[in-house]
């Protein structure tokens, strides 16, 4: 069986730690990477659910894409919901690593799978990483075959990504060909997508002062929520593990559901 530090090696080189944001905490955040691995699943975040079905299931191995822990502990009691889903997990011995912005921006992370499904073309970084061997760097953008509008643009994102509902803003009949992509929390993405030209930019979701903005400067905003924009990707992360580890079972968590409710 693959330890859990092989699998984090296959991890680093599928999603480089230098692709990580500065703020981010990213890699093996829990466990003991000598510990061999039979069964893993991968998440969104680390929830109460996502713990009692990786202790159910007796997993060795958690990969989500949300760190936990996120922010530096000075406790780790069971007076906090990070402190008690940490201790939950170190006591029946499941390892946590997180790639996080690294997946975000990497060559087959979340960001450029987006965007593939959206169907765009000439893909590139929204924010190039300077110097990278591979050209990578964070969002991507790219143009549409054929223009689109912005209400044909929603149906397309919203039978990619599975969903019934999302936020838009901008004119239904606005009619766009270049699209940016930034999954999760990434407003501060719009000006590098007005930099570069963008009509519509693709975010989980954002500030209402970020929309006004880019109300303001014609951008189109689509927002499906931060879950929906990246669950998906720990989705395909998971046959991913499964086809480089072939003896462990993986999937990913048949309990995590989007704690947002759209009515």
């Amino acid at each position: 069986m693959p330890t859990i530090h092989e699998i984090g090696e296959f991890l680093e080189v599928f999603a480089p730690r230098r692709l990580a944001e500065s703020w981010d905490n990213v890699g093996l955040l829990v466990g003991d990477p000598a510990r061999p691995v039979q069964r893993a699943l991968t998440c969104l975040t680390v929830t109460p659910a996502v713990v009692e079905e990786a202790v159910g299931e007796q997993v060795d191995l958690i990969v989500s894409h949300h760190p936990l822990p996120f922010q530096p502990l000075k406790r780790l009691t069971t007076e906090t919901l990070p402190g008690r889903l940490l201790l939950r997990l170190i006591r029946a011995e499941v390892a946590v690593y997180s790639p996080h912005t690294a997946f975000d921006s990497a060559a087959a992370g979340i960001n450029h799978r987006l965007a593939d499904m959206l169907g765009l073309i000439d893909v590139l970084p929204l924010v190039p990483l300077p110097n990278d061997p591979q050209g990578l760097g964070s969002g991507r953008w790219g143009r549409l075959p054929a223009a689109l509008t912005l209400g044909e643009l929603a149906t397309r994102l919203k039978q990619c990504l599975r969903v019934t509902h999302l936020q838009v803003v901008g004119g239904e009949e606005q009619r766009m060909e270049t699209v940016a992509v930034a999954c999760g929390s990434a407003g501060q993405f719009l000006t590098a997508a007005q930099a570069a030209g963008c009509e519509a930019l693709v975010v989980g979701e954002t500030s209402f002062h970020t929309c006004v903005e880019a109300e303001a400067n014609r951008v189109a905003l689509l927002m499906p929520g931060h879950y929906a924009s990246e669950r998906f990707g720990v989705e395909r992360l998971a046959d991913v593990l499964a086809d480089q580890f072939r003896q462990i079972d993986v999937w990913p968590s048949r309990q995590e559901t989007d704690p947002v409710q759209w009515r």
